[in-house]
């Protein structure tokens, strides 16, 4: 297997940002005032997650789908651990006199509820975000990078948001329906205007890894099953 400079580099930002967004901003709506006095309720997590789609991008974009598999993958496993643990943690009884057990079953206790939501959205949207880039790239002969990354994120990110939010907080205390289907319906407009305006970066990153690793992969051929592990 061929090394490349960057790879795992790449892979550990990927990783890093996926949990700290899913951990850290999932379960936190905000707002944003309207002109007319009423709010537009969104996650949180949504102004650091996209950044995960993009190296997604750059993964598929510079070193090809089975690469990126690996990557998915491996944030896959990361997030089933941060599950584990967090349920290990909150489990544990605290020592006499530690005011912060409640906050902690607060913010973590139904972190297996998230996590697994998260796992699912993760899965499926980041695999078709891949797989859409991948066959694009090969439709366009690897032109029109732009229509490539905004077009999968498009795909990967309604997927992943029309999954994650119903699943991880339907039906808890201070997520009415309204709510929910507003958090979903912006998640998804904020997350590809996210993609679109960091356009720019993207071209900046793609051009730099493929320069110095001296790839550029096109996926003719290549088994397209997410379970796949050949690279």
């Amino acid at each position: 297997m061929r090394h490349f400079r960057y790879y795992d580099l790449v892979m550990a930002a990927f990783v890093a940002i996926l949990l700290l967004s899913n951990i850290i901003g999932a379960s936190k709506p905000s707002f944003v005032a309207l002109p007319d006095g009423s709010q537009w309720a969104f996650g949180a997590g949504v102004l650091f997650f996209p950044i995960s789609y993009i190296i997604g991008d750059i993964l598929t974009e510079v070193y090809g789908y089975a690469r990126a598999r690996r990557v998915i993958w491996t944030g896959f496993a990361a997030l089933a651990f941060m599950a584990l643990m967090a349920w290990v943690v909150v489990a544990l009884p605290p020592a006499d006199g530690w005011p912060g057990q409640d906050a902690y079953e607060f913010v973590f206790g139904n972190s297996w509820r998230i996590v697994l939501a998260s796992m699912a959205a993760f899965w499926v949207g980041e695999f078709a975000n891949s797989y859409v880039l991948a066959r694009m790239k090969i439709w366009t002969g690897g032109r029109f990078l732009w229509a490539r990354t905004i077009g999968s994120t498009v795909v990967g990110q309604g997927l992943d948001s029309l999954i994650f939010y119903p699943l991880a907080f339907y039906g808890l205390a201070g997520w009415p329906p309204e709510q929910l289907y507003q958090v979903v319906l912006s998640q998804w407009l904020i997350k590809t205007a996210w993609e679109a305006a960091l356009t720019p970066v993207t071209y900046w990153a793609v051009g730099a890894l493929k320069r110095r690793e001296g790839v550029d992969v096109f996926d003719e051929g290549t088994d397209f099953t997410p379970f796949g592990a050949k690279v």
